[in-house]
């Protein structure tokens, strides 16, 4: 019985492979490419309406002024999470739209469909469901 628990919740934990590709997000048709990052997998902006418009955009709602210059297309806004009981935690998201950092976790719903949670303490949380890109 032991043995079987241990070979289900091997089964449950995620592995960085199951996310990676690129991602739809649930506004603003942004697209975000997941890829490994070492031990841990990370996501950059790939995409936006707001891209598509001006492919220079600068992230000039920084919270850190010394980062408004750089540039929104390639800009990494998921990074450091690990696998963690069936998701992958301890990450974070950046937010152009407000400059702001939080703390994340990543949810596979299906093959297809994940679930992003951005809190900026727990219970203060919002999520977002991306759709794989084929």
């Amino acid at each position: 019985m032991i043995a079987l628990l241990g070979i289900l919740a091997a089964a449950a934990a995620p592995s960085a492979q199951d996310a990676l590709g690129r991602w739809q997000t649930e506004t603003k048709h942004g697209v975000v490419e997941i890829a490994a990052c070492g031990p841990s997998i990370c996501g950059r902006l790939v995409e936006s309406d707001a891209l598509r418009t001006n492919p220079q955009l600068r992230d000039t709602k920084n919270k850190d002024a010394a980062q408004r210059d750089r540039m929104l297309k390639g800009l990494t806004i998921l990074q450091g999470f690990h696998a963690k009981s069936g998701e992958w935690a301890g990450g974070t998201i950046y937010n152009g739209d407000d400059g702001g950092t939080y703390q994340a976790t990543l949810s596979l719903i299906d093959r297809d469909t994940l679930k992003v949670k951005g809190c900026i303490v727990w219970p203060l949380c919002k999520s977002q469901t991306w759709k794989r890109l084929r």
